[in-house]
């Protein structure tokens, strides 16, 4: 029998404690050549036999289990709810290249060369490149080399606490390994970050048991082990059968204090190996631009004959020094990119087209399909996009199509076979009446898509409308948020705008999970939310295309609603943030009798606003230039900057392009930043702004 030498010396034990100490470490041992290497040294009922001793030894003397035995695996309660768990250091998400060619590798590592200053005749860069696995983050924390705590990514600051159920994975150490060789001793402190995946054999034989006992099968391998993990119960964790691969560390020990000090990438994943971890043998070496390519073009050849699923590859520059050299953006490392494969691809038909209405008032012909399993989902719908599309595409009803999960992500008809077509197949014609509201749908000149002029009528549009007509920016009623008006609406408490000020205290306090206090205070809210602006409330209308900068260049132009509400098209023109596409959009939403009774009605219920002349038009400093914000200045909020731009007469844009005049830049700012520097945009700080308004640069 094999024993291995204890990393972490217990106080002196009886013999049977001993035995028992004995018999972890052999099981410990085995189980990582059976579920990590692959390479079982010993036979199932050996194994058995000797977790069997392990079990009577424990039984009689439970003081002495501990969390790291094998026994451990599956234990403990059903919990009630997970408990939420701060990552000491975050999980971060890596930027996706979603450029499916060859270019996408290039294109990153040019980046990586221009974010480093290096010349075209410098060496290749060396980067570590691995499969870009398709399950769940996990994070996995060690404390003097035992598993204490097992979290989920989050939203990459808060996870939630699974550590009952990834106890039940195999592959992951319950207790750490001794490194081969010694070169990497057991850091006080090592929190190891990783993917809960389930393979694709595994999952084939859960979906044929969920068969067998007439449940309810799995989508994909992502959803059956994101279910798994999920469990409140880690007794049903333990019937999933899951796998892991690590690929990166987390909080780690100071090195003073034991912690490993790692020169590369790939040296820190080596050391993950010999403290017992499974990494993905796919995992290489690339140097440069070219064996990044090469890397890419392999795994995605070998993508559908792997035992688990991938959506991509992942490259990472391999020198940690350059990695804390290049730093984040916006939150995602400059050194790492996710390459994606192209979007799977099948046959299936069409069994109808229907239009759906987005809560912008979109109308998008969506194709009903025959289910059909393409890139890791059961597909049954897919878009259309718009009417041109469909057309272009000549989808039919009978249609034998190619579907394509585009981006991985959004399920798209790709072509039509015309050699399958059915001598009966319609031709797909766009409604120019709502199919929900039955309001006129129109296409405004230049737009690829029809849109419903129901606005505030259309209940598609409904709680989008609300939730925009009460935010912050507009006439702000705090505390209205998702939930409520979810219920607000469902309930048919509300179904204009105005019925929102028509709301009583009783009919608050009765919805679900609303106290009378909290009904109290949105009353009490939407009471304050009365007084408002003009720009305030005419932005809250939610009219396409009309933002903030332009609601407030309309009430400084026209000085009244009702100058606003009956301004003809050419009268709209001659306000200096308003070109020929928003003037028709104000003059269609305006023109539709059911908007001009929701304002008439909004003010029946107590919103007012001053009103008065129109302004005199004067030339201001900034008129005609647009600024882009972008990261956190010293003095100055973002609303506060954007105020006082406008208030200039200039304009704040959300993105950069070659049309816009100045980026304002403060601390952390991202991608703006770094495509303000590509296009040549100048580039101010907070004191380059004042001194812009101030007339003084």
């Amino acid at each position: 029998m094999m024993v291995t030498q204890d990393l972490f010396a217990l106080p002196a034990q009886p013999l049977d404690a001993a035995r028992m100490q004995a018999l972890r470490l052999d099981l410990q041992a085995h189980a990582h050549r059976y579920y990590v290497l692959d390479d079982p040294s010993i036979p199932d009922a050996e194994y058995d036999h000797l977790f069997q001793q392990l079990q009577a030894l424990e039984a009689q003397y439970p003081e002495l289990v501990t969390p790291d035995s094998p026994t451990q695996r599956v234990g403990g309660r059903a919990l009630d709810q997970f408990v939420s768990v701060r990552h000491t250091v975050p999980m971060l998400s890596i930027r996706t290249e979603t450029d499916t060619e060859a270019s996408g590798a290039q294109n990153f590592d040019a980046r990586v060369r221009r974010e480093l200053g290096l010349e075209e005749t410098a060496p290749a860069v060396e980067y570590v490149a691995e499969p870009k696995f398709d399950g769940l983050a996990m994070s996995l924390r060690y404390e003097h080399g035992v598993l204490v705590q097992a979290a989920t990514r989050g939203d990459g600051e808060m996870g939630e606490d699974v550590t009952q159920n990834i106890r039940t994975i195999g592959q992951i150490p319950l207790r750490l390994l001794a490194s081969a060789g010694g070169q990497y001793s057991v850091p006080q402190v090592l929190e190891v970050r990783g993917e809960v995946y389930m393979r694709r054999d595994d999952f084939d034989a859960l979906n044929e048991k969920q068969r067998e006992k007439g449940q309810k099968t799995f989508v994909n391998t992502r959803n059956a082990a994101a279910g798994a993990v999920r469990q409140l119960d880690p007794a049903i964790a333990a019937q999933r059968p899951l796998s892991f691969f690590a690929y990166g560390l987390g909080e780690i020990s100071p090195v003073q204090s034991g912690g490993p000090a790692f020169d590369t990438h790939y040296e820190m994943l080596q050391a993950l190996k010999n403290w017992g971890f499974p990494v993905s043998a796919l995992v290489g070496i690339a140097q440069g631009a070219t064996e990044l390519v090469a890397y890419y073009k392999s795994i995605g050849e070998q993508r559908d004959s792997l035992g688990f699923d991938i959506d991509g590859v992942v490259y990472k520059v391999n020198s940690l020094a350059l990695q804390r050299r290049m730093g984040f953006v916006t939150r995602e490392p400059r050194w790492a990119v996710a390459h994606k494969f192209p979007a799977q691809e099948q046959l299936t038909t069409v069994l109808g087209i229907e239009v759906q209405v987005g809560r912008t008032g979109k109308l998008t012909p969506v194709a009903k399909l025959a289910p059909v399993f393409v890139g890791g989902v059961t597909v049954t719908n897919a878009t259309l996009h718009n009417e041109d599309e469909a057309r272009r595409k000549d989808v039919r009803l009978g249609d034998t199509v190619i579907v394509r999960r585009a981006g991985d992500v959004i399920p798209e008809v790709v072509a039509v076979l015309p050699d399958r077509r059915p001598p009966d197949a319609q031709e797909f014609t766009m409604p120019r009446q709502c199919p929900v509201c039955a309001s006129a749908a129109v296409r405004e000149e230049g737009e690829a898509d029809y849109r419903c002029t129901g606005g505030l009528f259309c209940s598609a549009q409904r709680k989008q409308a609300i939730l925009h007509f009460a935010q912050r920016r507009a006439v702000e009623v705090e505390g209205l948020g998702d939930k409520l008006v979810d219920q607000l609406v469902d309930s048919n408490n509300i179904r204009t705008l105005p019925d929102l000020y028509r709301l009583g205290l009783s009919s608050l306090a009765n919805l679900d999970r609303m106290a009378d206090k909290s009904a109290q205070n949105i009353v009490e809210a939407l009471e304050k939310s009365k007084q408002t602006t003009l720009p305030r409330f005419l932005f809250g209308l939610g009219i396409r295309h009309v933002g903030e900068a332009t609601a407030k260049a309309l009430a400084r132009h026209f000085g009244t609603m009702d100058a606003i509400m009956d301004a003809s098209v050419e009268q709209l023109l001659q306000v200096g943030d308003v070109g020929p596409i928003v003037a028709q959009s104000i003059r269609t939403f305006f023109d539709q009798p059911h908007n001009r009774e929701v304002v008439d009605q909004l003010r029946a219920c107590g919103l007012s606003w001053e009103e008065g002349a129109p302004a005199a038009v004067t030339p201001k400093l900034l008129t005609g230039k647009t600024f882009v914000l972008t990261g956190t200045l010293p003095t100055l909020s973002r609303d506060e900057a954007k105020d006082l731009i406008e208030a200039a007469g200039g304009k704040v844009a959300g993105s950069v392009s070659k049309k816009t005049s100045f980026v304002v830049a403060g601390t952390e700012a991202g991608s703006k930043l770094d495509k303000a520097q590509e296009l040549g945009v100048a580039v101010l700080d907070e004191t380059g702004l004042k001194e812009l308004l101030n007339g003084s640069a």
